[in-house]
């Protein structure tokens, strides 16, 4: 295959084989996205903070 027929296949698929996702799907997609992103971090900063609490309660003990 040479690169002219590469790029011709990729162009094909790109304007008739792809299913590109409405305007309102896209932003249901984003907002998705956005809160799993916020739960995700609100989970590691608890993680966070709790390790943290954890770890100057065993320093506590120790030193």
């Amino acid at each position: 295959m040479d690169i002219k027929g590469y790029f011709r296949e990729s162009y094909t698929e790109l304007i008739h084989k792809v299913t590109w996702p409405t305007w309102t799907e896209l932003q249901n997609s984003g907002v998705l996205v956005l809160v799993a992103t916020l739960i995700i971090s609100l989970i590691v900063a608890a993680m966070d903070f709790s390790f943290s609490r954890i770890m100057e309660f065993i320093y506590s003990l120790l030193f």
